[in-house]
């Protein structure tokens, strides 16, 4: 963290009125604010146009020579086939309503960073290319022309956007200011401007099945090393099923969770809750991703990235899929799978085979959210927990952008929590549920050389854990989101020192108690239980 600012100097942030026009300030590159371009390779493999070697801070972008006949007409296709997209562009009033909304025009003062100032920055294009006022009156309706540093400007803007729609819940024309977003990125894909950290996770999804590029036999080692670790902690050894056709359930849940601490601890707890319960189920190394960078990259690629899953599903003759803590897998599942790849009429709607329980709500897409899987387990006293055994967390939960505004899912986590530790606090309400703040890394920039913005974004939710942390001693930030365990961890250390951060299945499998198991002393990342601070590991 030593070369980042301090808090105390990172917290000086200017909200003044800027003297100058927007239009009139060109885009300012500098390192901490912007996320290097996609390689050249991944853009050949993924047939991407315009493949180079370039930087933002360059002056010459090495655009193709027609690059505003590509962008001009790449939005035009995009107004025809979108109505929503033509809505957005016409219907904002500039009220405002949104401006104060984002994490990272909160953290940074930066005035584009605004909703309705980022959005203007293509509207002002709309209204110069396909409207008559804006072809007739110029600046004074708003307009603007297309030029080099309107595409810089885009770049670095549209990758300041963690599409976490925030804004939107406070729009009162219902702008899905995250799709504007989603469009942006499309056009400037068109000329060749893209991340790595968005598109390099997308080529490994297509070539081997998950962000990180895991081979089957990889992600087999990986898991039979978790369950060495659980045998540690509990005693019980497990043998979890690997592509076994006949399954009644696929299991999918993100790859970061397998490769990454915190989200290992999420991925074990997996492993014993299904032991726990002797599900008749599969974990699939060819479908071994829940998240969904297509998401951030464009229609085709998501929904091809959906798309895998389901076939897998098919594949494998499963009835149902559930799936794992993740954030934008459920977005795509939630609000584009059934326009994008229909109903899934190959499958089962989701029925618990432990408690009966039917899950009409996901009729459509035939894939459970786990937290609401594990919810009615407990519910129904299928599971038999010691909360004691988390009395060293004093716990607080982040909800996700994707699952709270995305899909609504707010009271299970807070319901199983509630049953698995003995002390939970809520932070303050307008930080919490469908109001949850960002942390700041989402939308495929949760990377190293954006972390100065990274922070600054993730102010809002930090001053949040800041205050659970002073007011109730709160040590914990549970999450179910996999790119909240890889992001939220620097973000508390910065703005909230002393904060871990967990998944919720980390602490449901500390607190479930396994027939066979030995006296348990540790939890699950090998730390001594309350009352055992001073045994000696045997």
């Amino acid at each position: 963290m030593a070369k980042y600012p301090p808090p105390e100097e990172l917290i000086k942030i200017n909200y003044s009125t800027p003297p100058t026009s927007w239009m009139d300030v060109p885009p300012e590159f500098k390192p901490g604010n912007f996320s290097y371009p996609a390689k050249p390779d991944i853009l050949k493999y993924l047939n991407f146009p315009n493949p180079r070697v370039w930087s933002p801070m360059d002056d010459d972008w090495k655009l193709p020579e027609n690059w505003k006949e590509i962008i001009t007409e790449g939005f035009r296709e995009r107004l025809d086939k979108y109505r929503s997209f033509k809505i957005f562009m016409d219907v904002c009033v500039r009220c405002g309503a949104c401006a104060d909304k984002c994490h990272f025009f909160i953290g940074g003062g930066d005035p584009k960073n605004m909703p309705v100032l980022r959005a203007e920055l293509l509207r002002s294009i709309y209204r110069g290319d396909f409207t008559m006022a804006g072809k007739i009156l110029g600046r004074l309706a708003g307009a603007r022309k297309l030029e080099t540093d309107v595409v810089k400007e885009w770049f670095l803007y549209f990758y300041q956007c963690t599409e976490c729609r925030r804004c939107s819940l406070f729009c009162p024309y219902g702008i899905d200011t995250a799709e504007i977003t989603m469009m942006a990125r499309e056009l400037l894909h068109l000329v060749g401007c893209n991340i790595n950290w968005i598109l390099e996770p997308v080529a490994n999804c297509n070539r081997t099945g998950n962000h990180l590029g895991i081979q089957p036999h990889a992600f087999k080692d990986m898991v039979e090393f978790l369950c060495e670790d659980i045998e540690t902690v509990t005693g019980v050894r497990i043998d979890p099923p690997l592509n076994r056709k006949g399954a009644e359930i696929l299991f999918i849940t993100p790859s970061g969770d397998i490769f990454a601490d915190p989200g290992i601890y999420t991925f074990m707890g997996y492993l014993i809750l299904f032991h726990y319960l002797d599900l008749d189920y599969t974990w699939s190394t060819y479908a071994s991703e829940g998240g969904n960078f297509g998401l951030f990259t464009s229609d085709k690629m998501m929904k091809k990235l959906n798309g895998k899953m389901y076939h897998e599903a098919e594949r494998l003759g499963v009835k149902w899929i559930l799936g794992g803590e993740c954030g934008h897998m459920w977005r795509v599942i939630n609000q584009y799978m059934l326009t994008m790849n229909g109903p899934a009429n190959f499958l089962q709607t989701p029925v618990s085979p432990i408690t009966g329980t039917r899950f009409d709500a996901a009729a459509g897409t035939k894939m459970l959210h786990i937290t609401e899987f594990t919810a009615d387990l407990i519910k129904n006293n299928k599971l038999k927990l010691d909360p004691s055994r988390n009395a060293n967390f004093k716990v607080t939960f982040h909800d996700s952008c994707n699952t709270a505004r995305g899909m609504g899912i707010l009271e299970e986590p807070r319901y199983i929590l509630k049953n698995v530790v003995p002390e939970f606090y809520e932070m303050p309400d307008n930080t919490i549920r469908e109001q949850t703040f960002c942390c700041g890394g989402g939308a495929g920039l949760n990377n190293e050389e954006f972390m100065e913005t990274r922070l600054r974004g993730g102010l809002p939710r930090g001053n949040a854990v800041k205050y659970v942390r002073d007011t109730h001693g709160v040590n914990t930030l549970a999450c179910m989101c996999a790119i909240d365990r890889a992001t939220l961890p620097p973000l508390c250390d910065y703005w909230a020192p002393g904060v871990g951060v967990s998944g919720i299945h980390e602490l449901v499998s500390n607190a479930l108690v396994l027939d066979g198991e030995k006296k348990r002393t540790m939890d699950l990342r090998q730390n001594p239980l309350p009352g055992f601070e001073d045994e000696e590991e045997e």
